[in-house]
């Protein structure tokens, strides 16, 4: 849906990579989101377990529509159905499983770093290229303000549509996808920029033609250059984080995930077909793994968990936005308090203490 808005004059633009974010700048800091999606297309991305929800606001607006048209009071039976809504609300995200945190992870219309860096970042200015003759679009970086601060922003890309998902590999990225992002933190590095990093990836790209151009050996690199670095580096798991491709942009002293992310070695469905070679074992996989932002705060992994609104980002990617700012804000205040040793000597022993464990 394409709306033309024009506000007294301001400036309205709309990135090319977005398709329902609308942003009204006005002198760089006051901004207007306008979140806009047809009725019938919100309707064909819902969940199973977002259903039920779904229906009492369809019973809330049939009745507000009769209300209307017989001019009869109904506010007693719409203030019921509200109040029932936000108990059946609180109770289903309340207790989600791992199976049901995934599939919000992978939600279509679930914010991608693109709109995150529209929506809390001024002055975006994307960079491109490995400076190896390629420009891998499955990771995107470049310089913004983050509350008036300057730093370097770097994530995977899924993406919104089929069409999107094949031009950015579905957030798989190749060797010069890493390499892009290496190259944009030796940039931040040498200029004192901190780097902020989003994760929302299934992996890195698995295939041949990535094998030949040495993915491991690529994503290797990073690792050891990331813990180098002497700028605050924080990590944030927007949506889905699986292994290596995770990790290529993954080391920092602070590493967050949203609520309903999930963070994990390898997929449920990998797991569930390399350990008991039935790839329909994929829920018990994901119990068993860990994966969700609760477990893995609880066993050190992550250090802080960011909350998403009502009914997780994509029912409100404005707000997801904002909650987001604060906590990236709070942890880069906290970072910059501390000398270049000292960040390095967090961040080191943040990843020496992973897998310790004790037997009893």
């Amino acid at each position: 849906m394409i709306l033309t808005v024009i506000i007294g004059g301001a400036n309205l633009f709309k990135s090319d990579q977005l398709r329902d974010y609308y942003y009204y700048c006005e002198n760089n800091k006051t901004r207007l989101v306008i979140y806009i999606m047809a009725k019938t297309e919100k309707r064909t991305f819902l969940l199973d377990f977002e259903k039920p929800l779904y229906e009492l606001e369809e019973r809330i607006q049939q009745i507000q529509e009769l209300g209307e048209q017989n001019n009869v009071d109904v506010s007693d039976q719409i203030h019921q159905l509200k109040l029932r809504i936000g108990e059946l609300r609180h109770e289903i995200f309340g207790n989600l499983t791992p199976t049901q945190k995934l599939q919000l992870a992978r939600h279509p219309r679930r914010p991608s770093t693109l709109d995150y860096i529209q929506a809390i970042t001024e002055d975006w200015f994307e960079l491109h290229g490995d400076r190896r003759g390629g420009d891998d679009p499955a990771i995107v970086g470049g310089v913004a303000r983050l509350d008036g601060r300057p730093v370097l922003i770097i994530g995977h890309q899924k993406g919104r549509d089929t069409k999107d998902n094949v031009l950015r590999n579905f957030g798989m990225a190749s060797p010069g996808g890493y390499r892009k992002a290496i190259r944009l933190m030796e940039h931040a590095n040498q200029f004192g920029l901190p780097i902020i990093t989003f994760i929302d990836t299934p992996g890195a790209f698995p295939g041949v033609e990535g094998e030949k151009l040495g993915q491991g050996e690529a994503i290797a690199y990073n690792l050891r250059e990331m813990f180098s670095f002497e700028v605050p580096i924080i990590c944030t798991v927007i949506g889905e984080g699986g292994s290596g491709g995770a990790l290529g942009i993954g080391v920092g002293e602070r590493l967050l995930m949203l609520e309903h992310s999930v963070y994990t070695v390898a997929s449920p469905e990998a797991c569930a077909a390399i350990l008991w070679k039935d790839a329909s074992k994929a829920g018990q996989a994901a119990q068993a793994l860990k994966i969700t932002s609760k477990d893995l705060q609880k066993i050190g992994i992550i250090d802080d968990i960011v909350p998403e609104p009502d009914c997780a980002a994509h029912a409100d990617p404005i707000k997801a936005g904002h909650l987001l700012k604060e906590k990236l804000v709070q942890h880069l205040d906290e970072l910059t308090d501390l000398n270049p040793q000292q960040r390095q000597d967090l961040r080191y022993r943040k990843f020496r203490q992973m897998g310790v464990f004790l037997e009893e």
